[in-house]
């Protein structure tokens, strides 16, 4: 598997962590951390063990995906080169840009996923099937 420097446009973002007495707060802000403003957010948690969420792409959509509790292995792939982090602590963010293929697993049993999303749901969005993604890709390249 590639490092994720190698996957067009997906990057970790270390967002601020300020600690104390009283507690800890993480903060994200737009755009040094966060590259687009959230127009849908969601959260995924009590994952059985050994389930796999993700599995596709968005035609337009970029996602950032904090683990807040607990860790998730995250897959993301341009097309070309794929690359495998852990998100393990909520001061750790993914960007993944549009058309990045998203896969996330190794739930731990308290994982909590929180997912900022650019656009509202769209189902006409998602890439489901890997072979049309991966053709989507090519043209993309074949345009520039």
């Amino acid at each position: 598997m590639a490092d994720i420097a190698d996957v067009v446009g997906a990057r970790l973002v270390d967002l601020t962590l300020i600690g104390g007495d009283q507690g800890s707060l993480v903060v994200g802000e737009r755009p040094a951390q966060l590259p687009f403003a959230a127009e849908r957010i969601f959260t995924l948690f009590a994952i059985p063990e050994g389930e796999v969420r993700g599995i596709h792409a968005h035609r337009e959509c970029e996602q950032f995906l904090i683990c807040l509790s607990g860790s998730v292995a995250a897959v993301v792939d341009d097309g070309n080169a794929r690359a495998e982090v852990l998100l393990d602590r909520p001061s750790l963010g993914l960007y993944m840009p549009a058309l990045t293929w998203g896969t996330q697993y190794r739930y731990s049993a308290d994982a909590i996923l929180l997912v900022l999303a650019s656009h509202p749901y769209d189902a006409d969005d998602y890439i489901h099937d890997y072979d049309e993604f991966v053709s989507l890709v090519a043209a993309r390249s074949t345009l520039r």
